[in-house]
């Protein structure tokens, strides 16, 4: 039998598994509704099943293999953690058992079925930006948050992605503003934020026609 986790940290995991790369805190809360933080963290970070890193102002977290054994395990267990008086998780444990049980007829490994998006070619970053804002901001062509932006933009590396808004904004193609009302910024929106001219800027607008 797999070692029971408590509620939060077997969410955590279910989550990551899913996700398959890795997850910074502000994505988790909102995907699942809450971070990874503290002892919780720690915890899983001692028992080798997640890896944590500090990206800014933030932790990012993955999956370790033993994360995805462990993960394999609990699935097969097709019972609930001890305690749980949930319809809605012991439904969950029903729908994980019977992915396992497929899992298992086609001798198929979790990875198979959780795999990271494909990272986009790097030409064509600038072309799913463009899209992106025009997505978010329709006819309007207003002003819309880097956080946003980014959550459209799948795989594409925050390096790549940083690069390609510097050029833009150098070719006055793209222009980039900080939040005035700093009280309104969420965890996500420091996270996203890109520093230019010594500001960190939160808001783009895109001269697209």
């Amino acid at each position: 039998m797999a070692d029971r986790l408590g509620h939060k940290q077997t969410a955590a995991m279910f989550t990551l598994m899913v996700l398959a790369r890795e997850v910074s805190n502000p994505e988790l809360d909102t995907v699942v509704g809450f971070t990874l933080t503290g002892e919780v963290r720690r915890q899983l970070n001692d028992l080798g099943y997640v890896t944590s890193r500090k990206a800014g102002r933030s932790y990012s977290h993955e999956l370790t293999d033993s994360g995805w054994n462990w993960c394999e395990r609990e699935m097969g267990v097709k019972t609930p953690p001890p305690n749980s008086r949930s319809n809605l998780i012991n439904g969950l444990y029903v729908l994980l058992g019977g992915i396992d049980e497929y899992l298992r007829r086609q001798g198929l490994r979790l990875n198979h079925l959780f795999t990271p998006e494909a990272v986009p070619a790097e030409d064509d970053t600038e072309r799913r930006i463009q899209e992106a804002y025009r997505q978010l901001a329709g006819s309007t062509r207003e002003w819309v948050g880097l956080a946003d932006l980014r959550k459209k933009l799948g795989g594409a590396t925050r390096e790549k992605v940083d690069a390609v808004l510097k050029d833009l904004s150098g070719r006055g193609r793209l222009h980039l503003a900080p939040e005035s009302n700093r009280k309104a910024l969420t965890a996500a929106d420091h996270e996203a934020a890109i520093r230019v001219g010594g500001d960190d800027n939160h808001l783009l607008k895109i001269e697209v026609p």
